[in-house]
């Protein structure tokens, strides 16, 4: 019952903001998308903090780069955690 309070603000935010005026996100999966799963696959605990990790990651203070060993493409979020290629927005790996 309570994870209706997430989604629904998710879904209108969907409805109202066409894709193109949304923010982009650095993540593959969209935030709101993942949110929206974690909160619907898991519950509203789980997507709350979802929504926190989002929140306090998917803005500036990244940094991409090439790891050297691997040659993947990486980024460093704000938290210092590192995003493998497959979990990057594409928009990074084919800019690089």
């Amino acid at each position: 019952m309570f994870k209706y309070l997430l989604i629904l603000p998710i879904k209108l935010y969907w409805f109202l903001i066409p894709k193109s005026k949304r923010k982009k996100c650095i993540f593959r999966q969209s935030c709101s998308r993942y949110v929206f799963d974690k909160t619907i696959n898991e519950g509203i605990i789980s997507g709350l903090k979802a929504l926190k990790y989002r929140y306090y990651n998917c803005r500036s203070g990244f940094h991409i780069f090439e790891n050297p060993f691997t040659k993947q493409i990486q980024i460093i979020l704000p938290n210092n955690c590192a995003l493998e290629e497959y979990e990057i927005s594409e928009r990074f790996i084919h800019n690089k």
